[in-house]
This record gives C-alpha cells, structure tokens and sequence, in this order.
C-alpha cells in the first residue's frame, strides 16, 4: 500500500555525504546552481527545509570554470554600504598637464590640448604662465577655442611673482573662466598668498606642493590662503601627515586637489585622494589628481587612466615599487 504522508526528514536521520564536483569547463552561474542544491541537499528525495541536508561539497579545477558572453570583463561591482564599489567603478578624475609646458609651439600646445581632452578623456587641463603677459593671453586664448566652454583650464605660475605683480599679472585673465591660479608666489608666504586670494577672488588660488609640514597647511586654511590645497605624496612625512592634511581641509571645507608631476607621484598619491574620498570628504566631483604621462613604465603597477579618471589600484602596497631590472641598469657601479 502506497503511504500518502509526507515525511520530514529528521536531523539525526540525515546522512551527509563528501561529493566531488569538477569545474573544469563548467559554466560558472550552472555550477553555482548545482554546489548550493548539494550544500543544502535539495537534490535529495528527503529535503527538509528547516533541516541540514546538505552534503559537503570539494570543488577540483576552479581556475578552469567559464564566464559566458563579457562578464569577465563588463562585471560590476557594488558596495551599497558606502562608495568604493563606485570608486571601483568609475575611478578618480584626472587633470593633464601634458599641453602646458612653456617652450611648446602653439601648434603642439593646441595638439596636445584636444589629444588629451577629446582622447585621453581629460576634463582639465593646465598651463604654465609668468614668463610673458602677451603668450600667456595669446596661448589660453587657443587653448580656450581648441577645448572649448566645457573643459576648465588652470594655470601654474611656479612661484614667479611677487604679490603685487601676481594680482596685476592674473587680473588679466579674468576672461578665460580659470578653475585656479597655482603657486602664484613664494610658497612660504602665506599672507601674500591671502591677499592674492582676496584680490583676485573668485579665481581660486591653488597651491601646497612645496608645503613641508601640515603646520603650514593649518596656517594658509587659517588665513583664507587658498581655495584649493594641493598635497604631495612625498613632501612631508608620509602617510600619517598626510591624513591630517586631509582632515584639516575637511575641518575648514577647502577642496584638495594633489600634487602628481612628478616621477612616481601619480602612482603614490591616487589611493591618497581615493582614501579621502572614501573615509574623510566623501567629495569627488570638483577635485581632480595631476596627471603627467612621464615614466610609468618602471613601476610594477603602473598608473592606468581611463576616460580621463585614475583606475582604483587593486594591488597591495603603495604603488611605488619599481621593476627591479628597470633599476638595475641605472645602478652606480664602481
């Protein structure tokens, strides 16, 4: 006589099992699938939704399972509980220095200002000025009509100035809708750097490269010395410093937008500005990172731009590590 009861498995009745599944070739969701039915042992005629009656499970040959169509490499990935999957996803936004050098043409310097807005993805680029009023117009007017309204523009003077001179020099600029004036004067002047800022406001003044100690970044937020603070990964000491820095911009509601041109500064400094997105401002638009295309090619894990944006490093370290073999041939031998 055939029973028309249902039966309930019961925990010590149940007989776990070791099973072998091999995913060579396997696609990876089917056997995703088919490891979780065995785990809880829903492929027994016995299964028990309140009762574990599942068999244990040794997966052989993972390396060797198969993403179908372009999940490897179009999968997304999210952290709904704050921002680095985004950060993963998107990366930091990058500015280029690539067309600003003084010395270029202006046929190279237009060149380089479309390659590196309308290619590499850049939306700011910089230049440098101070040398001569009349190139510094003539030149951001060209670079202003090959990029056009929609890309911001900076301007580097390297300290040339005194502070009467720099706010006369940068009055002249007033039309070309400027995103900052970097390193006006003396970097040790702070209450120069003040009166630039009230004059010339609200063209922001940019500066902190040359800051040794964050004694001096308290001292240019303090005075309303700028409204964008550049770090350098390297200037002061290390990672700890550096943080506070970031706090205290945080503290007085200034933007920072690092310091990268250099060798090796666009690797150290872009999990910088990634950890302060992620664990201190939680800002990314309106900052961006330098970046100089200069000699990556001797880091082990090399800076790579997407779009214009840093792509978030997923290495350990701190991204500085050369190629040994790379060092080994500038090696001073006796």
């Amino acid at each position: 006589m055939i029973s028309k009861s249902t039966h309930y498995a019961k925990q010590g009745e149940v007989q776990r099992n070791w099973v072998l599944v091999d995913a060579d070739g396997a696609v990876l969701g089917r056997l995703a699938t088919q490891i979780a039915m065995i785990l809880r042992g829903k492929n027994k005629t016995t299964f028990t939704p309140n009762v574990d009656c599942g068999d244990h499970v040794i997966i052989i040959n993972c390396d060797q399972a198969v993403l179908t169509g372009k999940k490897l490499e179009k999968k997304v990935y999210r952290w709904h509980t704050g921002w680095i999957g985004h950060l993963k996803e998107v990366g930091y936004p990058g500015y280029s220095t690539a067309a600003g050098w003084l010395g270029y043409s202006d046929e190279k310097m237009v060149r380089l200002a479309k390659q590196e807005t309308e290619v590499m993805g850049f939306k700011q680029i910089k230049l440098k000025v101070g040398q001569n009023l009349e190139d510094d117009l003539r030149r951001l007017k060209l670079a202003r009509e090959a990029v056009g309204p929609d890309i911001a523009i900076a301007v580097d003077a390297n300290q040339v100035w005194d502070v009467p001179q720099a706010i006369e020099w940068i009055g002249k600029f007033k039309d070309y809708d400027l995103a900052w004036v970097e390193e006006p004067t003396c970097p040790d002047d702070v209450l120069g750097h003040a009166a630039i800022q009230k004059a010339i406001d609200p063209i922001p003044v940019a500066t902190g490269e040359q800051m040794q100690n964050r004694v001096m970044y308290k001292q240019y937020l303090q005075a309303g010395s700028f409204k964008v603070m550049q770090i350098d990964a390297t200037r002061v000491a290390g990672p700890q410093e550096i943080v506070l820095e970031y706090l205290l911009a945080k503290k007085f509601g200034v933007k920072v937008c690092p310091h990268a041109g250099g060798v090796g500064l666009c690797e150290a400094i872009s999990q910088l500005a990634m950890f302060d997105y992620v664990s201190v401002s939680g800002e990314m638009e309106d900052r961006v990172v330098e970046y100089v295309d200069n000699q990556h090619e001797y880091f082990v894990h090399p800076t790579v731009i997407k779009n214009g944006r840093y792509v978030a490093p997923l290495a350990p370290g701190n991204g500085t590590e050369m190629k040994l073999d790379e060092c080994m041939k500038y090696l001073h031998k006796d």
